[in-house]
């Protein structure tokens, strides 16, 4: 089939176009609704050659919740549109569009750096970490002649390397941006020159130029649509690279512009719009033309980064270009967050830069007593000496005097024992990130097949804040559950159909249309209910069947749902597949067709319905899109009967306030139980209401809603008002309950994670019994627990219950408390709270004195489950906790709503589900299934927080054992600062001879296996506890640090004592033997070998040997030779055996009474699992530690 659009049979029963009622259709009310009862979910539309429309639409972008739509267009509409607050645009008339001033060309530029530029600026951010401004200094310092202790090359070699390795990095992906921009820029579009169209490249385009566009091109700036292919003036574009979703959007010109050609009429007018701004959702304007002021809106305005689709061409004029469009507005990245584990280091390195001012101090006031002391002898004395003997003629060293020697010494100090702050730890630290970001990334327990999603590592800087995780903050819909909705029940004029549900496969109907001897069969097939399709098919008459008849045409008809044809392997069957932007709405069309109501074509004016097999059409005369203050959306249609009706659907607690309840009362109550009962299943509710437009009632709503749609001036608040009158004294037809499925996995990765210690909240926009269902259903919740719920609709009755709710879980806790002291440690008597809030109660609490009520609260509860929250909502209660404790959260969702608490939270986890891919754009990581959370944090989370611990500690150990060498040895050299061991060792000694084993082993080392992290997930407890990282163990690695430096520094001195040994050769000596201990002390503590880390140990202490024979074999350097005299005697290889025995034996045997007698839970697990073969069968019983809770800030 060739036709993108198949032709339809005119249908006998389908009325012509003077058989209608004679009223005007209005495009610019046809805008999509989103979700009623909960958080708007958007489907992914992947569009494919096999698909073609079968009707074009006219709509607006779906309003999503605190997100998009008439809140954003209401804020921006509040101002005057005057001459100063807005751009003038000629049409096709550049020299008048850029009389007063020039707009903004149309090229792009997402470098950061030009040629001449990224030297300053580069070296400008790479500054902002304060240690490199630290070994800046350093480096200046040595340059001074007073001051050079290293070579002066030599001492800016370390920094140089860290600058050059970001450097080269940074401006590679500045290159990589520079080509993609010129790529971009050259592209070429059909742009109206000189009365026709010509080709011209995108950074050529200019402000009111006329633009054609063709199908599947991308669009090279913001523009007005003026005309397309489609005879309504509908485009279908795709918005993925602006938003990230897939589906289909609909975009409409004006009427007055449709018939409009450059090429046969000349096109002018003026376009006054809003300045550009960020806004993607919304767009405020009009367009005079012809002597007719027409309003603009975001449904008439197609953005740079979309691409035209299932239209063969669209016609629109620039209004915003280059840097100036939308989506380079807002090309910024989410916030950048840091590591908690990087910010807790930072104070470990204001005690190392402590306690190196302590060291320097200790040897420059050494120094002044040994000067005052030896004042007299200091022309000839050893390691000073004042006079020079170099040459023939005996000459003095410059002498500074006594005060600036010990000013020069102190200065000196800090750059000897510079490297007492690891400027290398920084550099290990990203690549042990990027390693374990791979790992990550390739773990195949994270690769969801269903949607061939692979995990997502967007932030490589807080991969360690995984295995800290306390709070878990999660959305519901589409994140623990799939988000593909399903239509289960009705309650339809009082009655209750719920005999589908739970019915085999067999009941399922399928309703079949002819076209052309095609037969046109949904996609999707319904579970039907029997007594619902005996009373359509035979009992149309009566009354109750007239209701049933009016409930399945307001789901077929309220809603903004596209039909598509795609091919089926009969080629007499076309399928078809409807889209929209909501699950939800999905559903009820796909539920009307299998009840005989099929929608087959929608256009900007009309709908048809195929009804029992008679296709009717009925006249869109209006819709009113969903919004988040009204809750509902509603669709006027002009019927064949010639009668005017309002459908309306919407959530339960916006429809029942504006039915006629002075009508059909029992009706009403009827179906208020039964939308209890749905929601108790955990259910997906809607109401769907109707009723009968006058001609008086219609023409006063035509006339006030052209007034609001052409207003400047609080136009979205207009067209509330105005669908506020029309949207009352409602008929309720009944309600739909949609089931929305857990996804798989979802109790157990939440019981694991409580077992883990970490609590649960769900943040959600539905119903407190849909929560509350789901909650069950998925273990949040048991029925062992005491629900505590707060629904409260002022500020006061919120104090007074949270007062009331705090002193319940106290007596509560105290009951516990004694019950469970007296029936010991089985925990019978520990009583578990749940807490269940909703949103209204959340309007009076947040940002008031009563957060530290609820925080409280809260705080007794296992469980947390806020119902009917609003987007901002989630985000404020993220901040609650934050600002209330020091414990690590995470958020975790999938759709646009969620991403204020993503980006609030301290780790932000997306979702790659049905509502598009704003969430996964904003997070730090990003999954296709919430189980995943399960080996991302008890797995991955774990062995990141343990491997990055360690390493910040030993790479301390390793830098400070080294200073503390240098130390003793100023000692015994009268304080002068004189070093044995050569400035290139010392140099090279973070960069090559112990740098990379620590980056191996931050990667790769594993202290439990993943089957133990899994099984036994109190675990996960270890990060709470901060047992791999914190004050203690920094102090106690410091002072083994002390012991080991003293044991390097004195076996050798006491073994050469007397001797007639250089200070070169002892030096050498003293860095073999430490490179060699600081890798044995690694080899210690590495729990999983492998050949990569035999590699990386063992080659660097070889790598090390090499160095220093090669340096020593340099006859210009310092100590030529002298590794090969030093070798030759015995104790040399005495002292090395002797040192790594006496350094690490008092390491060695504290390791082992700690492990012995007061062991941790991991080193129980891996003992456990290393003799008591956890992979039997029957598991080995592991008593764990209690999870205390931290002291709260």
């Amino acid at each position: 089939m060739t036709s993108n659009r198949p032709l339809l049979i005119p249908s006998p029963r389908t009325p012509s176009t003077h058989d209608l009622p004679t009223l005007p259709v209005f495009p610019d009310s046809a805008k999509p609704s989103s979700a009623m009862d909960s958080e708007n979910p958007q489907p992914t539309l992947n569009s494919s050659s096999s698909r073609r429309s079968i009707s074009s639409v006219q709509s607006k972008p779906s309003m999503r919740y605190g997100s998009r739509g008439a809140d954003s267009e209401g804020a921006a509409s509040q101002k005057e549109m005057n001459d100063e607050d807005v751009r003038i645009i000629h049409i096709n008339d550049l020299a008048h569009t850029n009389e007063r001033f020039e707009f903004s060309g149309n090229s792009i530029r997402t470098t950061k750096y030009s040629v001449i530029t990224f030297l300053p600026r580069n070296l400008f951010e790479q500054f902002h970490r304060v240690a490199y401004l630290y070994f800046l200094v350093i480096a200046v310092l040595n340059q001074l002649p007073q001051l050079a202790v290293f070579g002066r090359g030599v001492s800016i070699l370390p920094l140089a390397f860290v600058l050059l390795v970001t450097a080269v990095k940074d401006a590679y992906e500045d290159y990589r941006r520079h080509r993609s921009d010129r790529i971009e820029n050259n592209r070429l579009a059909s742009v109206f020159v000189n009365n026709q169209f010509q080709l011209k490249k995108w950074k050529d385009v200019q402000v009111g130029e006329i633009i054609k566009i063709e199908a599947n091109e991308g669009i090279p700036c913001d523009m007005v649509l003026l005309s397309t292919s489609d005879p309504t003036g509908v485009a279908y574009v795709q918005t993925i690279n602006l938003d990230g979703e897939s589906n289909l959007k609909t975009r409409y010109a004006k009427q007055e512009t449709l018939s409009k050609l450059p090429e046969k009429d000349r096109i002018t007018g003026m376009i006054k719009c809003e300045k550009p701004n960020r806004n993607i959702y919304g767009f405020q304007a009009f367009m005079e033309i012809d002597g007719k002021r027409l309003s603009l809106g975001p449904s008439n305005i197609v953005l740079r980064g979309c691409e035209l689709k299932n239209t063969h061409w669209a016609l629109g004029v620039a209004v915003y270009a280059g840097r100036e469009t939308k989506v380079m507005l807002n090309s910024s990245g989410a916030p950048s967050k840091r590591s908690r584990l990087e910010t807790r280091m930072n104070h470990e390195i204001i005690m190392l830069s402590l306690f190196l001012v302590v060291l320097c101090s200790v040897v420059s006031l050494c120094a002044a007593v040994w000067l005052r002391r030896e004042n007299d002898n200091l022309d000839d004395i050893l390691f000073y000496r004042k006079k020079d003997y170099s040459e023939g003629e005996v000459k003095d060293y410059k002498y500074y005097g006594w005060a600036l020697e010990i000013v020069f010494t102190f200065l000196m100090s800090i750059i000897v024992f510079q490297i007492m702050i690891p400027i290398s730890l920084y550099i290990s630290m990203e690549l042990v990130r990027v390693g374990q970001a791979y790992f990550m990334i390739r773990d195949s327990q994270m690769y969801d097949e269903a949607s061939n999603a692979r995990f997502q590592c967007r932030a490589l800087n807080i991969n360690e804040d995984l295995g800290q995780i306390k709070y878990v903050f999660s959305d519901k819909t589409g994140t623990l559950t799939e988000n593909k909705m399903e239509f289960q029940c009705a309650s339809i004029w009082g009655v209750d159909y719920n005999g589908g549900r739970g019915s085999l496969e067999k009941d399922q109907l399928v309703h079949n249309v002819q076209i052309d001897g095609i037969v046109l069969r949904p996609k999707m097939n319904v579970k039907a209910d029997p007594d619902l399709l005996r009373l359509l098919r035979s009992e149309k008459d009566t009354n109750e069947g007239k209701h049933v008849h009016e409930f399945f045409l307001a789901l077929a008809a309220c809603n903004t749902i596209v039909p598509l044809v795609t091919d089926s392997s009969d080629p007499n069957v076309r399928l078809i597949d409807y889209q929209g932007e909501s699950p939800d709405e999905q559903a009820l069309v796909y539920a009307a067709a299998a009840y005989g109501f099929m929608l087959i074509e929608r256009t900007s004016g009309h709908i048809t319905i195929d009804i029992q097999g008679e296709r009717q059409r009925f006249s869109v005369l209006g819709l009113h899109e969903f919004d988040s203050d009204r809750k509902r959306m509603s669709v006027i249609l002009g019927c064949p009967d010639k009668t005017v009706k309002v459908f309306v659907k919407g959530a339960d607690t916006t429809m029942f306030s504006v039915t006629d309840r002075r009508l059909n009362l029992n009706i009403i109550r009827a179906t208020e139980a039964h939308i209890h009962a749905y929601s108790s299943l955990g259910l997906r509710t809607l109401v769907v209401g109707m009723r009968e437009l006058t001609a008086s009632e219609f023409e006063q709503w035509h006339s006030s809603f052209e007034a609001a749609s052409t207003a400047l001036i609080g136009r979205a608040a207009l067209l509330r008002k105005v669908a506020g009158n029309i949207e009352n004294n409602l008929i309720i037809l009944g309600a739909s309950g949609i089931e929305d499925k857990l996804q798989l996995g979802v109790p157990e990765a939440i019981d694991s994670l409580r077992t883990a210690g970490v609590q649960v909240w769900v943040l959600t926009g539905d119903k407190q019994e849909t929560a509350i269902s789901i909650g069950y259903s998925s273990k949040l919740l048991t029925r062992r627990m005491t629900q505590i719920l707060i629904n409260s609709s002022s500020k006061e009755s919120c104090r007074r219950n949270l007062e009331d709710a705090i002193l319940m879980s106290k007596k509560l806790t105290t009951v516990s408390g004694n019950e469970h002291s007296t029936r010991g440690s089985s925990g019978d008597g520990i009583t578990s709270l749940a807490l269940i809030i909703d949103g209204t109660s959340l309007v009076y609490i947040l940002d008031s004195e009563l957060e530290e009520k609820l925080f409280e609260l809260a705080n007794r509860c296992s469980v947390v489950l806020c119902c009917r929250v609003a987007p901002l909502q989630k985000a404020g209660i993220v901040a609650l906790v934050k600002k209330r404790t020091a414990d690590m959260t995470l958020a975790i969702g999938d759709g646009a709503n969620d991403v204020s608490m993503i980006q609030m939270a301290d780790v932000g986890v997306g979702i790659s589900g049905q509502e598009g891919r704003q969430a996964v754009m904003a997070s730090d990581f990003a999954m296709g299934q919430f189980r995943f959370l399960v080996p991302l944090l008890l797995v991955h989370g774990h062995w990141n927080y343990q491997r990055m611990g360690y390493m910040i500690l030993y790479n301390f150990y390793r830098n400070a054992v080294f200073v503390l060498i240098l130390f003793w040895y100023v000692l015994f050299t009268c304080f002068t600062l004189t070093t044995a061991i050569t400035e290139w060792s010392s140099m090279l000694y973070s960069i090559i001879y112990t740098a990379l084993p620590t980056i191996v082993v931050g990667v790769l080392d594993k202290d439990l296996s993943r089957m133990t992290l899994l099984s036994y997930p109190q675990l996960y407890g270890a990060g709470h506890r901060q047992e791999c990282y914190n004050t203690k163990l920094f102090w106690v690695t410091m002072v083994d640090t002390l012991w080991q430096s003293v044991a390097v520094f004195f076996i050798p001195l006491l073994a050469y004592w007397g001797s007639t040994i250089d200070t070169s050769s002892i030096g050498d000596l003293w860095t073999l033997s430490v490179v060699i201990l600081v890798n044995i002390h690694l080899a210690m503590d590495i729990i999983r070998w492998s050949w990569i880390t035999h590699a990386a140990i063992w080659g660097s202490i070889i790598a090390t040997w090499i160095c220093v024979i090669v340096i020593d074999a340099i006859p210009s350097l310092v100590g030529y030779w002298a590794i090969f005299d030093v070798m030759k005697t015995g104790p040399f290889w005495l002292c090395l055996l002797a040192i790594i025995i006496a350094a690490l034996t008092p390491r060695f045997c504290v390791k082992f009474l700690c492990q012995y007698y007061s062991p941790s839970d991991v080193q129980i697990a891996r003992e456990a699992e290393k003799f008591g073969n956890l992979r039997v069968s029957s598991p080995v019983q592991i008593e764990m530690n209690p999870i205390m809770e931290l002291p709260r800030r």
